[in-house]
């Protein structure tokens, strides 16, 4: 969007593109061109004086149909875009290009269209969804949401945590302490209680830490009998899993995990092998020396003493076995930043092997939650914390006298709980820890999930109201005020901050974006009033309304939140 306005005053100055990519939106002026900038080239002794360097520019640049004035400020020039112009393009821009809009901007034109696979949430398998789960799945959602909106093939993989030594413990504990109507009608909570008694267990009886590692091996093996028990655990897994996915709004493509990769991690053992990569340890164990000259640091081990498979093998297969399948131009791990030693390993061992693809492997790296724990204590389900966000929500509803009756307020409560929650979330760097605040994330005023959809909802009702008798053309002139202005203005650089999401990943720059547009709308409501204005101001008033509406819709979606349309 804003380019356009950019391209248009750029023509009028020398050296138009280098000059084209300085413009920038500010507060005092629709674009700022820092003068500065066009003379980085030139060491601080020989650099004229900038202020008469912006005097001297201003006056050889003129108005025209798309610039209505030009000043100087410190060291820059401004321009102020004519205003029925700005009007009447941001407002049909949005209305034609309606969830395009911002992504069909020059900034994104000429962009390839690739094949992305994510790998995102992972939980482990016949343990219940943790929260610190709940990062990687909200963080990898807004990740495929932002890349298949900019109309590239994105995967979606959910690589579960589906095997291991936890699962030979698993095994042993279910025969010894499990039910099996436990299991039925409560999985993963049985599982859970198994799962804490067996280790329990085991750090006291060598035969029963003995027994465990037996179970595994006879998994590694392929024993009939093992492998259906840990299908059972896993596919009961799933299904609550996919209840929990089903509320935060998250779908994906493939279900996979490490179990998929057993023979294959064995497959990569003798390449390792074959390429005279794979080092025996004292211990029986395989490792693999990444520093060349037998750092400690640099070491990772690829196999046990008795020959079984370790994480790091099992993504080493999983990462050959998925460029196979999709033939992927990147591929994305969501995980916490405590694997980044994990990832630079595995990346680096699949150069070694020969794979140059390796470098179009990324880790999104993100902090740790503190403080999230349900009014009973420690409990870190996410489930819990879904099932309180809903209460408290429905009750602070109840107490707010504006409330509209709803049809399914238990829905809309978890929605805009939801919202809460992941705004917070977003709000700051991804790699940053942050301490969780359950009074904070349920702020109705300032810059909260809520807020968005309180905002929303608000603009939402604005339009059932009054219809969409006076939708039909605007008038232009009747925008000129300085809160249409504001709106307006922010309205044209939606396309600016999805592309700078676009380039690092970090969710906050549309977070920013979107909290300051409802407060712009929020300031505009309070004056430029729809009713008993005349039909013609109404009508304007409406459309830069929908417009805000729309666009908030269309950031929200991207952030992985659905829009409630009443709270």
């Amino acid at each position: 969007m804003a380019c356009g306005f950019r391209r248009s005053i750029a023509s009028q100055c020398d050296n138009c593109m280098a000059v084209f990519e300085k413009f920038g939106i500010r507060e005092v002026a629709d674009f700022q061109l820092s003068v500065d900038s066009l003379l980085e080239n030139n060491n601080d002794h020989s650099r004229p004086d900038i202020q008469i360097q912006a005097m001297r520019l201003a006056e050889k640049l003129k108005c025209d149909t798309v610039v209505s004035e030009i000043s100087t400020g410190q060291g820059t020039v401004n321009f102020k875009i004519n205003r029925e112009l700005l009007t009447k393009t941001v407002l049909q821009q949005v209305i034609e290009d309606g969830s395009k809009y911002g992504l069909k901007s020059e900034l994104f034109s000429g962009l390839p269209q690739k094949r992305i696979v994510v790998e995102f949430s992972s939980p482990n398998v016949a343990k219940k969804f943790h929260v610190g789960h709940l990062r990687s799945t909200i963080i990898g959602n807004f990740i495929a949401n932002l890349k298949e909106a900019l109309g590239h093939q994105v995967t979606r993989i959910n690589y579960l945590g589906d095997w291991g030594m936890q699962f030979g413990l698993l095994g042993t504990g279910f025969q010894l302490f499990g039910y099996e109507e436990k299991l039925q009608s409560s999985p993963l909570q049985h599982l859970f209680e198994v799962y804490v008694q067996v280790n329990k267990e085991a750090a006291d009886d060598k035969n029963v830490a003995k027994s465990a590692h037996e179970f595994f091996q006879r998994l590694e093996l392929g024993d009939m009998q093992a492998l259906a028990l840990w299908q059972k655990f896993r596919d009961l897994s799933i299904d609550e899993y996919m209840r929990i996915y089903q509320r935060l709004g998250v779908h994906f493509d493939e279900y996979s995990g490490e179990s998929f990769y057993r023979e294959k991690s064995q497959e990569v053992l003798k390449l390792l092998d074959s390429k005279g990569l794979l080092q025996k340890t004292l211990k029986g164990t395989a490792v693999v020396d990444l520093s060349g000259n037998g750092d400690p640091s640099s070491v990772c081990t690829v196999m046990r003493s008795d020959g079984t498979s370790l994480y790091a093998t099992r993504d080493l297969a999983a990462a050959i076995d998925r460029m196979e399948k999709y033939n992927f131009d990147k591929m994305i791990y969501v995980t916490d930043k405590g694997q980044k030693k994990h990832f630079q390993q595995v990346f680096q061992m699949l150069q070694i092997m020969g794979y140059d693809w390796a470098e179009r492997c990324q880790h999104v790296p993100f902090g740790v939650v503190q403080g999230m724990k349900t009014r009973r204590g420690d409990v870190t389900f996410l489930e819990d914390v879904l099932n309180e966000i809903r209460l408290r929500m429905l009750q602070n509803m109840a107490s707010i006298k504006t409330t509209k009756e709803l049809e399914n307020p238990e829905e809309t409560a978890e929605q805009v709980g939801l919202a809460a929650l992941i705004i917070q979330d977003f709000r700051g760097f991804l790699l940053s820890d942050y301490q969780f605040s359950w009074d904070r994330v349920f702020q109705s005023r300032g810059d909260t999930g809520v807020f968005l959809q309180y905002t929303h909802a608000r603009l939402h009702s604005l339009e059932e109201t009054f219809g969409c008798g006076y939708l039909n053309d605007f008038n232009t002139a009747c925008l000129q005020e300085p809160q249409s202005v504001s709106i307006l203005q922010h309205l044209l650089r939606f396309d600016e901050v999805l592309y700078r999401s676009s380039q690092d990943l970090q969710p906050r720059h549309i977070v920013s974006y979107l909290l300051t547009l409802s407060h712009l709308a929020a300031v505009a409501h309070r004056t430029l009033h729809v009713r008993n204005s005349p039909p013609e101001v109404a009508g304007a008033r409406l459309h830069l309304f929908r417009a805000v509406r729309s666009v908030l819709a269309n950031g929200m979606k991207l952030l992985g939140i659905t829009p409630v349309c009443r709270m």
